[in-house]
């Protein structure tokens, strides 16, 4: 170990006895050391070992050119569990990494205590970097069984779907009953009983209890990924498996990005808490961590006095700081536990916090120029959460499944408020009908409104 390492290693142990102190309750953290390119990989896969697909090569040069022209830089990469799996730049400065240290304590507190963190760790475990390199591992035996052709027109499909889940619904659920339940007769009453064994009076006939088929779906399915793993007509054990797979890590992510301001403001919140109160810490290099620490949370990028793209960091520590000053650490440990981003952010962003951080609704016109729309507090909510409205996906859901096979798929264009881009919705519905391999149809509507059923081109 060289002598950097050394003293972030002491540190480290520092920073969490000095968490422990100030009340902070976090699974523990193996912390590791790795070189950029690995990092990059990690961020564009979104897991340390995942299923190989070509659209991660495409994340990765997208990643490798943003980087390149300064537009972004990933400090640390960290993965909820019992224990949280951290991953830092081994060419950050001492003081970055010190800053990282305390930022993914506060993350490892926020997976432990937030209760839809909680929820998919009793569903599924807490080891997940673990059962995503099972994962990989069976999708490799596919790739070796079937061939590179069959198991990516899978894993195109299934990975296209990815966030067409229903996060209401468990994780290990049931196949539908096969028939419906029988109808239950009329209840007992001793007048009708009496009336009936009057002379002239005809008994009831009997019932009929054949068993009647249930229709597929009972109802609009929006678990996409697990109908089409359940119900495809001519998939193959090792297909559905793969679908399931990626329903797993879809479920395992839906928690990230569903308290996304909240996780990244809490763990900002406490790296600068950890960051000041830690006396052990060089004043040259709390200087150094307290600038990171400016740049982590800023408005807006260096140079610009005006964003019009809104940094999650800034705006959760910022709705933090001031919860804590107005209500106290326990009132917002309790937030904490409660809250998603759309609880936090329609509760607890009010009109004198959002006039501070100067927020507002903006409006982009054809040309290019975008002209501010609205300073009102229910728009600028709604504007901000508007992206993570059913996992950033439309609502699309399974509707009927015909006598032939015949999938019929419906977009919810009403309560999603918007058409979908068709060209892209078009790629889709053949990545489904590859693996439906029977018609399959989507209601939806375009930009104007207008419905439109577009059908899958490859049946």
């Amino acid at each position: 170990m060289n002598t950097s390492a050394a003293v972030l290693a002491d540190y480290t142990a520092r920073l969490e006895a000095l968490a422990l102190d100030l009340g902070m309750d976090f699974y523990p953290v193996n912390f590791d050391l790795v070189p950029s390119n690995f990092m990059v990989e990690i961020a564009v896969y979104g897991l340390p070992v995942r299923m190989r697909h070509w659209s991660f090569g495409v994340r990765y040069i997208h990643q490798l050119v943003r980087q390149h022209m300064g537009h972004s830089k990933i400090f640390e990469v960290m993965f909820p569990g019992d224990p949280c799996h951290a991953f830092m730049l081994e060419k950050n400065s001492l003081a970055e990494n010190t800053l990282v240290t305390a930022h993914v304590l506060g993350h490892a507190d926020f997976a432990k205590n937030n209760q839809l963190f909680s929820r998919f760790m009793a569903m599924a475990g807490s080891h997940i970097l673990q059962q995503s390199a099972a994962r990989a591992h069976r999708l490799e035996r596919a790739l070796a069984a079937h061939g590179r052709a069959r198991v990516e027109a899978v894993l195109d499909a299934a990975l296209a779907l990815e966030t067409h889940i229903d996060i209401n619904q468990p994780l290990h659920r049931p196949r539908y009953p096969a028939f419906l339940a029988p109808r239950a007769g009329p209840a007992a009453n001793q007048f009708h009983d009496r009336f009936a064994r009057l002379p002239g009076e005809h008994a009831e006939p009997p019932r009929d209890d054949t068993p009647q088929r249930a229709p597929l779906p009972p109802q609009p399915e929006y678990d996409l990924l697990w109908f089409i793993a359940q119900y495809a007509p001519d998939l193959e054990d090792w297909e559905r498996d793969i679908f399931l797979a990626v329903r797993e890590e879809a479920y395992y992510f839906h928690p990230i990005h569903a308290c996304q301001i909240m996780n990244e403001g809490w763990a900002s919140y406490w790296h600068a808490r950890l960051l000041r109160e830690a006396t052990f810490l060089p004043h040259e290099l709390y200087l150094s961590a307290v600038k990171s620490h400016s740049d982590v949370v800023r408005p807006f990028a260096s140079g610009q006095q005006l964003a019009l793209s809104l940094n999650p960091y800034h705006l959760g520590f910022s709705l933090w700081e001031h919860l804590i000053d107005k209500h106290g650490l326990e009132r917002a440990r309790q937030i904490c536990r409660e809250e998603d981003d759309f609880g936090f952010v329609r509760n607890y962003l009010d009109q004198e916090l959002a006039d501070k951080l100067e927020l507002f609704v903006y409006e982009a016109r054809q040309d290019g120029d975008a002209k501010i729309a609205s300073r009102d507090i229910h728009q600028i909510r709604e504007a901000i959460l508007a992206p993570k409205f059913n996992f950033g996906a439309p609502c699309i859901a399974a509707g009927q499944v015909g006598a032939d096979g015949a999938l019929a798929l419906q977009h919810d264009y009403l309560r999603d408020g918007r058409g979908l881009d068709l060209p892209q919705a078009e790629k889709v519905m053949d990545y489904v009908g590859r693996v439906w391999r029977r018609p399959v149809t989507l209601r939806t509507a375009d930009f104007r409104g207008i419905v439109r059923v577009l059908p899958s081109r490859t049946p």
